[in-house]
């Protein structure tokens, strides 16, 4: 007898809880439904959410095991990770995927309650922490953290955000309990905060920064990337499940190889499909999710995001959110290996593509590269009215920002973009005659 593949819509979250996760494999025996947790709008994980849902990846690996089963995914979208964690620990989600700090809650919480869980792969990350950013609102007076000193800040306590205010802070030589009014908004609530003005500043994850940034509703204060810490996203899986469904689960993570493939040579088709699913500009997904964007895909565990994941610990740990954390325990990168055999090693070793300037004309389903952000310029020039977008990396973090938002310094012939202003006065303090430029005047200089 044929076999299906049922996709269930969010929908299901109005059903009882029995109707989800472990609880529907009760019966005959027949029927197995995956659950898997995803933010549709935290789109660094759309290797293992969004994006996979819509390609239909997963549906496709599970048919493909031809194990006498009838397999159903329950796709369960939610805004943050919490709710994935708490619905995992109650045994309702299979597969989640979320952040590097919720990851630590997840794993702790897990522990606590008797449901381990583990981070069995990543979808998107940034080496030098760029997924993260705080943003003012247009208008503020506001030029460097410094500033943030005695004001209103609204993040997402225990999300990487909030990890990047904490250490951002503290290197500006800032208490982050005392010196800062800070309150725990979900990123919508902050995001509404700022353009009331009842708070100063913002610190979210992605897309949230380039969101506003694109709508002309904030613009950048500091750049995550600045701490040159790595944060990422990933996947993580109740070691119960696992055990139960190794095949299962190995399903899931090839078919997450299969999506982080069609992202990296379709990006802008992507962009687009994400796009579509979320409601959020095709232009502000690609800033992160593009050939060149501020996240790289790739679900190899890399040691050096386990190290930043290992000194993520002592954030949560110092907020009194977790207590020890034993990352090593947690991170279980067997399933992924397997699932990906010998391509595995040269994932793992892969790195970053290098930034670029990147312009995406209207009607086009293709980007352009240039060779620097001047030749960008000297064509955003001449075809004004036939760009959709531009994208120029930061002089000094390499972090992707819209060209017309970036701080432009005038440097001799250069023109040299960057997403936060302070980092923009560090490199003028640095070069003698150098100095910033309006966005205007640089396109007049460079054309």
């Amino acid at each position: 007898m044929k076999r299906t593949i049922v996709a269930l819509s969010t929908a299901s979250l109005l059903l009882p809880l029995s109707a989800c996760g472990g609880a529907a494999r009760a019966g005959d025996g027949s029927t197995v439904t995956v659950t898997v947790g995803y933010q549709s709008k935290t789109i660094n994980t759309v290797t293992a959410g969004t994006l996979l849902r819509s390609l239909g990846y997963f549906e496709r690996q599970l048919d493909a095991l031809h194990d006498g089963h009838t397999y159903k995914v329950d796709w369960q979208d939610y805004a943050t990770g919490a709710p994935i964690t708490a619905q995992m620990t109650a045994g309702k989600i299979d597969i989640g995927s979320m952040g590097d700090f919720p990851l630590l809650l997840n794993a702790a919480r897990g522990k606590q309650l008797g449901r381990p869980t583990h981070l069995v792969s990543v979808t998107g990350y940034n080496l030098r922490g760029g997924l993260n950013t705080v943003v003012t609102a247009p208008d503020s007076k506001l030029t460097s953290l410094k500033d943030l000193k005695g004001k209103k800040v609204s993040t997402s306590v225990g999300s990487a955000a909030d990890g990047t205010l904490v250490r951002a802070l503290q290197r500006a030589g800032i208490d982050p309990d005392k010196g800062v009014s800070k309150l725990n908004q979900q990123p919508a609530v902050g995001a509404s905060a700022l353009s009331a003005g009842s708070v100063d500043a913002l610190s979210q994850f992605v897309a949230w920064p380039g969101l506003l940034a694109y709508q002309g509703k904030a613009k950048a204060l500091y750049d995550g990337a600045q701490l040159n810490l790595a944060t990422f996203h990933g996947v993580t899986a109740r070691e119960d499940f696992t055990k139960e469904r190794p095949a299962v689960l190995e399903a899931f993570l090839k078919a997450q190889a299969e999506a982080t493939d069609y992202l990296d040579t379709h990006p802008v088709a992507a962009a687009e499909k994400v796009a579509k699913a979320t409601g959020l500009p095709a232009e502000v997904v690609y800033l992160y999710n593009g050939a060149h964007g501020i996240a790289t895909f790739d679900p190899a565990v890399k040691p050096r995001l386990v190290s930043a994941l290992e000194q993520d610990v002592a954030v949560l740990k110092s907020a009194k959110l977790v207590g020890d954390v034993d990352v090593d325990a947690f991170v279980d990168d067997r399933y992924v290996r397997k699932a990906l055999g010998s391509s595995y090693a040269e994932r793992l070793a892969a790195t970053p593509a290098p930034a670029a300037s990147e312009v995406r004309t209207k009607g086009s389903g293709k980007t352009t590269a240039f060779e620097s952000p001047k030749a960008l310029l000297a064509y955003v020039a001449g075809h004004e009215s036939d760009v959709r977008a531009a994208y120029v990396p930061d002089a000094t973090t390499g972090t992707e920002w819209f060209a017309d938002k970036a701080v432009w310094v005038a440097d001799g012939d250069e023109l040299l973009p960057f997403v936060a202003p302070a980092t923009a006065q560090a490199y003028v303090a640095a070069h003698a005659g150098a100095r910033t430029v309006s966005y205007a005047d640089a396109l007049g200089r460079a054309s």
